[in-house]
């Protein structure tokens, strides 16, 4: 969760004094670490997490030996899968407890984070293999992502600045499927926690 928060805050403040690029794939490494140890401890699940991390995280750190534009894409393909696994497991969490602790409640902001991560990681992909998905001036120097990652985090609250705006169907239909998705999450996740809590409240 602190990681999290960090690339999307302390990160950008680094950019004035490094390279920015090379913090935010040294955050990107500690989250999709700390990822690893969401999973359930089924072996299947641990080892295809596993697989889709270091091929993630391969694709951002060969960039700086070899930047092959086919690399990339894979990666942040990875890393929607990785993501969608982990935000199964967070679900599944949710889902199997009996009462509202803090980590319950850490689990769903994490929840809604990792979302717009993924959407970042899914856009960033969409960009490379037809870089006519969104209208917008990228910084090739920073890389993809932090632009992404600022649309999808404006795109799940529905803030909608526009001053990047996807062109291509494909793009805007995600767009779409992400702002729909994050106001259900808020609707349900906020219904859930209440009755959660009532419920235990009730209790004798």
């Amino acid at each position: 969760l602190f990681l999290i928060l960090g690339l999307m805050v302390i990160v950008p403040i680094l950019q004035r004094f490094a390279a920015i690029r090379l913090f935010i794939d040294i955050f990107l490494t500690a989250i999709f670490v700390s990822m690893v140890y969401t999973f359930s401890y089924k072996k299947v699940h641990v080892i295809a997490g596993v697989f889709l991390a270091i091929v993630m995280l391969a694709s951002l750190w060969l960039q700086y030996l070899d930047p092959n534009k086919w690399i990339l894409p894979i990666g942040m393909l990875a890393g929607v899968i990785f993501i969608s696994m982990v935000i199964a497991s967070i679900i599944s969490l949710i889902h199997t407890s009996e009462e509202i602790c803090r980590e319950v409640i850490y689990a769903a902001i994490l929840l809604y984070l990792l979302a717009a991560l993924m959407w970042a990681f899914m856009y960033t992909f969409l960009e490379l293999v037809d870089p006519a998905s969104f209208n917008v001036d990228l910084n090739r120097s920073a890389g993809y992502l932090p632009v992404f990652q600022y649309y999808s985090f404006v795109t799940i609250t529905t803030l909608g600045y526009g001053d990047i705006t996807p062109i291509t169907d494909v793009a805007k239909a995600f767009s779409v499927l992400e702002a729909v998705i994050g106001q259900l999450y808020l609707v349900v996740a906020v219904a859930w926690l209440v009755g959660m809590h009532v419920s235990s409240k009730s209790k004798p």
